[in-house]
């Protein structure tokens, strides 16, 4: 739990009493997306070394095209827990607009 949070179980998500929003995610999933980001983020590092060594135009747009299926799978991931937890739990205690906020952040996914 956040120091600021006034919340006294705050769970998965604090609300907006908190100076900053915030979740608490499980150890497993934290490491498990932090994994798969260091393995994307040596995806971008090798595409910066294809472009340094001039290769194929084609073989980097793979390579982008790979780096950016695994960004949708992390994406992915974290939209359902999300939904599973901060969503859920916010609905419940009322805050509704909790689905405009998950509709505006889908969209600028899509883009």
């Amino acid at each position: 739990m956040n120091d600021d949070c006034k919340i006294a179980d705050c769970g998965s998500c604090c609300d907006d009493s908190c100076n900053q929003r915030k979740t608490i995610r499980p150890d497993k999933m934290k490491s498990s997306l932090i994994s798969r980001l260091n393995r994307i983020e040596g995806q971008i590092r090798g595409i910066k070394g294809m472009i340094e060594k001039d290769a194929y135009c084609d073989d980097i747009f793979n390579q982008i095209a790979s780096a950016q299926a695994a960004m949708n799978s992390v994406s992915k991931l974290l939209l359902e827990s999300h939904m599973k937890s901060c969503l859920i739990s916010r609905i419940q205690a009322g805050e509704m607009e909790v689905v405009d906020e998950l509709l505006k952040t889908i969209e600028k996914m899509m883009k």
